[in-house]
């Protein structure tokens, strides 16, 4: 089947109709028909975690999945939390700590922090390393980049106490 088939999904809350061809991943598809650049194509095998998303509140590498399996799904890019403010204070230690050098690996570390966070509000540094260890970087050597999670994760834990 090459013919185009109909896709409805929510990209970011807000309602996407298209016509994709049937073995489109979803990262290209963000990038290039919604012009949703964060999301990064990196190995196109789905262990550099550059391509992450949220889908359906659960992170999926995004090179992985055809458009088509979204299908009804919620998507949200690095774009969508970004504008939301959700991870304005997760951004804001990358930036105080040097976590994101060439910036090609962030929005991938930054959803995947997220979700660590979400699921275990303070967690200790190896479990940081253990849930980031599916997101490779090149430039900071993670360090920057656990201390950026550590402390956001004790910034919320305070605020919230």
């Amino acid at each position: 089947m090459n013919a185009p088939v109909p896709v409805s999904l929510l990209v970011n809350g807000e309602p996407i109709e298209a016509f994709v061809l049937p073995r489109l991943n979803l990262a290209d598809f963000l990038r290039e028909n919604l012009k949703l650049t964060g999301t990064h194509v990196g190995c196109e095998h789905g262990v550099c975690g550059a391509c992450t998303v949220r889908l359906d509140g659960e992170i999926v590498r995004s090179c992985l999945m055809l458009t088509v399996q979204a299908q009804g799904a919620s998507v949200e890019t690095i774009e969508g939390l970004s504008d939301s403010g959700e991870i304005a204070d997760l951004q804001a230690a990358f930036r105080e700590r040097n976590a994101l050098q060439c910036g090609y690996c962030t929005p991938g570390m930054l959803i995947t922090a997220q979700d660590l966070l979400k699921h275990l509000s303070v967690p200790d540094r190896r479990a940081i390393r253990e849930h980031l260890s599916g997101n490779y970087c090149r430039c900071t050597g993670y360090q920057a980049i656990v201390d950026a999670v550590e402390a956001t994760a004790i910034t919320r834990a305070e605020r919230g106490a």
